[in-house]
Order: C-alpha cells, then structure tokens, then sequence
C-alpha cells in the first residue's frame, strides 16, 4: 500500500480515532500514577514537529514504553491521551540537550511527523493520538506562565489543565479554526500557491478564524483577501484536527460570483483557475507542467478529489 493508498477520500490525516479519552480519569491523580507505570503504559515523545522513534529491524517504533522514553531523556512529566484496548497512551516532551544525545546514537531517530505521515511510515490509525500529543505537548511548552500574574504554574488534570498556585487562574488547551475551502466557478475550480510549498504545487486557499466571526463570513473574507473573488453558497463538508500547533481545520465548498482574480501576493504566490480535467490530472501527479495537488494526507486534497469525482456540486 502506498502513502496515497493510507488515504483515502474523505479520510485525510488525524481524523481516524483509536483512543478512548477517558476524560473522567484525568482528576484521579492515583489512578493516573497507577496507569502510567502499567506494563502496557506506552507513550509518544515529541520534539518540535517530530517524533523520538526507536530503531528496529523493520523500520523506526514511534510508540514507546515509559522506560524507554525516559531512557531516550524524555521529560518525565506525562500528558495522558487516553486508552487504546485498555492501554494508556500518553504524550511526554524531551528537551533539546536529550535529543542532541540521542543523535549521536544508533538506538533511535528524531523525525519530522508530517514526512512520515506522507510517506506512509507512521500507521494511520495512530496519527489521531500523535496529534494530540503534539498539540499538547506544545501548548505545555509555551504556556509555562500565568497570563494572569505571570507566575509558573503547575501541569494538573492528567496534562489538560494548568493553574496557577499565585492567583488561582486555570489555564485549558486552545485549538485555533481555520477555514480551507474550495472555491468553484461552473466546471472550474480556485487554487493557490505559497512560495514554501513544493514546486508545481496548488491548493485550496484557507486563513484563521476571527474573533466574533462565523465560518461562512471567514470564508468569504479570505477568498476575498486572498484572490479577489467574491463568492456565496458556502457549504461545510468535514474538519481535520491540524498539530502545527493546534488548529481545527474547517473544510467548506463555495460559489464563485466573479472570476478576475487579484492575487494579494503578501498572503500566495499565485492563484488561477482550474478545469475539472487538469486538477484531475494534478491530483493523479500526471500533469504535463509537473502541477500537483495536495497531497492525500491533507483536508484539501480531499475537497479537491471530491469535486473532481463529481461528489460536490457546489460549483453547478
């Protein structure tokens, strides 16, 4: 099975769950203490935009047990995700220092999680609980501090909650919506390019989530920022769970109203329309100019293939 084939349409990354969040253990403080030293207690270890895999004959491991994580230098304060099969699953950090150690090593590998997302090397069923902990893990690492008093505050509630021993203020996790959406115009449909996506590459444009706004308004905003085109008929099709760092993303379809584009070039390097036959031909990678869609591991790709199979008809 190839990377595309992991998939399929409707089925983008993160969206597959295998964890029972077990949200009613997480103020047991004993019980939590007892399910991280069970011997199924297993954990992912997140450095950055990766992960801290463990080196084996068929390829790198990324869920660990807790000794093995504390070997490898993880921080031993635990995230706990919650239970697969009965096994808790936890989240844990690791410091800069402990992976330039571990580099100098052969026992494991710190590796950027959407590569090997893409290339198919991480299980899908199991990117679900890796972005949680990668959320997490990172929500942690830059809320170390009261946004009320300013002083240190202590991890509570299995990780998902921190408050503040000064002033008493509890601090949750955020997650950031961000609306994706494809625009479409009869048979053609709107794409666009940043300059850090790789050569020939188009994809649906997207853009945060205001405060007071709602998704239809985002939407509209944004294509109109970003490309000039005005449009109605906005449609919600699925949400993707995002880790970079934590964002929702909110897949919509909508209805071009005009079609001169005016690129705002501080936000894509390009935007154009597209013919249902040449965004088929980007997202089988048998364009002629070397164009591509996104991949299969993204929300847009799979409002792109939708619309190419005829399965949305937001733009008729």
């Amino acid at each position: 099975m190839s990377a595309f084939d992991s998939f399929p349409l409707g089925q983008p990354a993160f969206v597959t769950h295998v964890l029972d969040r077990a949200a009613h253990l997480r103020g047991n403080d004993e019980k939590l203490f007892a399910l991280e030293s069970h011997r199924d207690a297993r954990a992912y270890v997140i450095y950055r935009d990766s992960l801290v895999a463990k080196q084996e004959p068929d390829g790198p491991r990324v869920l660990l047990r807790i000794d093995e994580a504390l070997k490898f230098g993880a921080n031993p304060g635990t995230i706990f995700l919650g239970l697969r099969d009965g096994a808790p699953i936890f989240g844990m950090g690791i410091a800069a220092a402990a992976v330039e150690k571990l580099l100098t090593g052969q026992e494991a590998v710190v590796t950027e999680l959407r590569g090997m997302a893409m290339q198919g090397v991480v299980p899908p069923e199991q990117l679900s609980a890796i972005a949680m902990a990668k959320s997490m893990v990172t929500w942690h690492q830059r809320h170390g501090f009261c946004a009320n008093c300013g002083t240190r505050t202590a991890m509570k509630e299995g990780g998902w909650k921190r408050e503040c021993p000064n002033c008493k203020a509890e601090h949750f996790p955020r997650t950031d919506p961000v609306v994706i959406m494809l625009v479409t115009s009869g048979d053609k449909c709107l794409l666009g390019r940043q300059k850090q996506f790789p050569a020939g590459m188009y994809s649906c444009l997207a853009g945060f989530v205001e405060a007071a706004e709602t998704i239809e308004d985002a939407v509209r905003r944004e294509i109109f920022e970003e490309s000039g085109i005005r449009c109605t008929d906005v449609n919600y099709y699925m949400t993707q769970p995002w880790p970079y760092p934590s964002s929702l993303m909110i897949g919509c379809t909508a209805r071009a109203t005009s079609e001169d584009i005016v690129v705002d070039r501080a936000e894509l390097e390009d935007a154009r329309w597209f013919d249902r036959a040449e965004a088929t031909l980007m997202i089988k990678r048998q364009h002629p100019d070397g164009l591509a869609g996104p991949h299969p591991f993204a929300i847009a790709h799979h409002l792109l293939g939708r619309w190419v199979h005829g399965e949305d008809n937001a733009g008729a």
